[in-house]
């Protein structure tokens, strides 16, 4: 893209405005107890907005639903610990500490986005009705894969403060609950939800804000900034790149027997790694005191979708 998108940009600003101004006390426990009730009521909106015959469609066209989930939940996994051993093979001292690591392994954890991938799937002239079932399979099946996953990678070796059942339990609780209440009244509800979309969309993105806000908030007081310097987030970055290059590459292999537009959307969704979904998760599988440097490499991974995957799709809208 030409430039930040205006979300990046206010997330920036919650990291600034906690940099400077972090939150404590009675103030920091008031905006916890406040972030625990509004992603819950994000993740209900969006169990209200979601049609049940999407849920079905999702699952006809098995090669691509499969690929774009093997991408995200198999192969983005084992590129993130294939990564992590070859640099601390060549490094032995490492990079970037093993929680900045945690973050680079949670975004391998994550499923990919719906707004963006459909958006740039429209933009490459793919399929965007499969683009639609693949991010809404992904963000369901995330919610339980995801738990799972960062428990596995990260439990063992990067002390994430959750084992896989707990993750599963909590996320349950506070998202998947939400969800489901807000597919039973999605008859009733959905209407209202989708003629609100622009305020749904504010008030989720405004909860994610503060969701960032709060955990940089902790992450300050823990010392962030004495650990994070310039260049670690170039390396950080770097390491993203290649992230985002090796699975647009290998997402292109798997497809390549499909026909072009559900190629492109196979490509499109599957490199993707939702903003959206992971702040929230984060808050609630990682120790408070954590999630401000596990969700750092997810802000910057974001931005870097945007801007490359906008490149290729403007390429692909041209053949």
């Amino acid at each position: 893209m030409k430039r930040l998108d205006p979300f990046l940009m206010a997330l920036i600003g919650a990291v600034m405005l906690a940099s400077f101004f972090p939150c404590h006390g009675i103030l920091s426990l008031w905006l916890s107890n406040a972030v625990t009730a509004l992603i819950a009521l994000m993740f209900f909106f969006q169990g209200a907005k979601l049609e049940r015959k999407a849920i079905v469609e999702s699952v006809r066209d098995w090669r691509l639903q499969g690929g774009v989930l093997l991408c995200t939940f198999l192969i983005f996994p084992l590129l993130g610990i294939a990564l992590h051993h070859l640099f601390k093979t060549l490094s032995p001292d490492g990079l970037i500490g093993d929680g900045l690591w945690s973050g680079i392994l949670f975004v391998c954890c994550l499923p990919s986005t719906v707004q963006s991938s459909i958006a740039l799937t429209s933009i490459a002239r793919g399929n965007i009705p499969a683009s639609i079932c693949a991010a809404t399979m992904s963000n369901i099946a995330g919610i339980i894969l995801t738990p799972i996953l960062a428990g596995l990678l990260l439990g063992s070796t990067h002390n994430s403060g959750s084992s896989p059942v707990h993750a599963i339990l909590d996320v349950s609780k506070e998202l998947l609950l939400p969800f489901l209440l807000g597919q039973i009244v999605q008859k009733w509800l959905g209407p209202i939800v989708k003629k609100h979309k622009f305020l749904i969309s504010m008030t989720d993105r405004g909860s994610i804000v503060l969701v960032v806000y709060t955990a940089f908030s902790a992450a300050v007081t823990e010392g962030i900034w004495h650990r994070v310097s310039v260049m670690r987030l170039i390396e950080i970055t770097a390491i993203n790149f290649i992230l985002l290059t090796s699975i647009l590459m290998i997402s292109r292999l798997l497809g390549r027997k499909m026909p072009i537009e559900n190629s492109i959307s196979l490509q499109l969704c599957g490199s993707k790694k939702s903003l959206a979904s992971g702040v929230p998760m984060a808050s609630v599988i990682f120790p408070a005191s954590t999630v401000g440097i596990i969700v750092l490499p997810l802000m910057i991974y974001h931005q870097i979708q945007l801007f490359t995957c906008t490149l290729l799709a403007r390429q692909y809208g041209k053949r």
